[in-house]
């Protein structure tokens, strides 16, 4: 029943409500002079369509309901229409801008029986003879006048209403798209922190092993530690842009870039990884950003894939810069556990050799191929996944003018 407001806004509406009373109050009185007996009354419908006017914001379903009370006392003592009667159009104008929506239909029928019950008691009750032929179309003429004047008021007020839920709206749907691009830049981060730690941690941990095994051999020794040294740097350095970009939206930290491809083959070799790369056609002009991106990320992805599964077996990769499109493919070998579940789980899967339902070592499907498909989806291309035979395989297809 009561808006929340400031305590400026409600001493404001007190203030201009006494000073309405009281500039009407004389106005009252010099009536109530004329009409015998009638003084008195006008201190009391002062100070009851003031309150109206002083709750009209705070509560428009009281200040309705006092504006009605106002002119049942009015018309109780026969007093004609005065200065008071105009906080009725104030009372109006609130009840359509901020009240609920019944006190907003409740101002509308206000409006239009206040218009026809003002007209009745000033040409049946206070006029001094009946309603004639003569008198009629005057009657009629005050009461489209007062209909009119009494919905203006109304109308101001519904269309205040109206563009205050408008703007809500826009408000709303900015919001909304602030939070939509929000998450979708935390879901990249997350995306760029799982691929930049996962690959990072699976060189770290091939070349810890290496140089465990590498016994009295100082060279590589010192060749997988130095190797350890400088991925964890890298990595890092990529992990610092990505908490400087969640400290600041608008901060775009270095990307990778098609360039530093042979830099990833070179890591991923140096673990102990056999790759063999083929690169036909190679690329002519420079790809956009988010496709060369795309393709770094999920060539890691599906390299780091292959260096934790693979068996130690070499790795096929492919890829294509074509004018309108890249293509990569990835294959490496299946440890012998994941074989054989791969062909016990053929006679009950649809055939289907891209159908992804495991990590490459066998283990349920998790970020890894997931943040593959997106990064894919994100540029416009597809991503299939999945064990054919002994091999687990990555394929990617990326448009050149796909959406960023």
């Amino acid at each position: 029943m009561f808006r929340p407001l400031s305590t400026y806004q409600i001493v404001i509406d007190v203030i201009v409500a006494a000073a309405f009373a009281l500039l009407a109050l004389p106005l009252e009185h010099a009536l109530g002079v004329a009409i015998a007996g009638n003084v008195p009354v006008a201190a009391l419908l002062s100070i009851v369509f003031g309150g109206a006017f002083a709750v009209r914001r705070l509560s428009p379903p009281l200040a309705l309901a006092l504006a009605w009370a106002g002119a049942a006392l009015q018309m109780a003592f026969g007093r004609p229409p005065g200065a008071v009667d105009l906080a009725v159009f104030a009372v109006l104008y609130t009840a359509a801008a901020y009240g609920s929506r019944r006190v907003f239909w409740l101002g509308f029928s206000s409006a239009l029986v206040g218009a026809a019950v003002a007209t009745v008691y000033v040409y049946l009750v206070l006029s001094t003879g009946p309603l004639t032929v003569e008198t009629l179309p005057a009657a009629l003429a005050a009461l489209i006048a007062a209909t009119f004047a009494l919905l203006l008021a109304w109308t101001a007020g519904a269309l205040v209403r109206t563009a205050a839920r408008a703007r809500a709206d826009r408000l709303a749907r900015e919001r909304a798209r602030t939070d939509a691009a929000a998450e979708q830049e935390r879901t990249r981060i997350a995306r760029d922190m799982h691929d930049v730690v996962a690959h990072s941690l699976a060189v770290v941990i091939a070349q810890a092993d290496g140089a465990r095994y590498a016994g009295a051999d100082p060279r590589a020794r010192d060749a997988a530690l130095g190797t350890i040294a400088s991925t964890a740097r890298a990595a890092l350095a990529d992990v610092r842009v990505l908490l400087a970009q969640l400290r600041h939206r608008q901060e775009d930290g270095p990307q990778p870039t098609a360039a530093d491809l042979e830099t990833l083959f070179a890591q991923v070799r140096a673990a102990g990884l056999a790759l063999r790369v083929d690169i036909a056609p190679a690329p002519r002009v420079a790809a956009p950003t988010s496709v060369q991106l795309a393709v770094y990320r999920i060539l890691q992805e599906a390299l780091t894939n292959a260096l934790r599964h693979g068996a130690g077996a070499p790795v096929d990769l492919r890829l294509a810069w074509h004018p309108d499109r890249v293509e990569l493919s990835v294959r490496n070998a299946l440890p012998a556990r994941a074989t054989v579940r791969s062909s016990q789980n053929a006679t009950s899967e649809p055939e289907n050799p891209h159908f992804v339902t495991t990590e490459p070592g066998g283990a349920p499907r998790g970020h890894g191929l997931i943040g593959m498909r997106e990064r894919a989806l994100l540029t416009g291309g597809t991503l299939d996944a999945g064990a054919q035979g002994a091999s687990f395989i990555v394929r990617a297809r990326i448009p050149i003018s796909g959406p960023a």
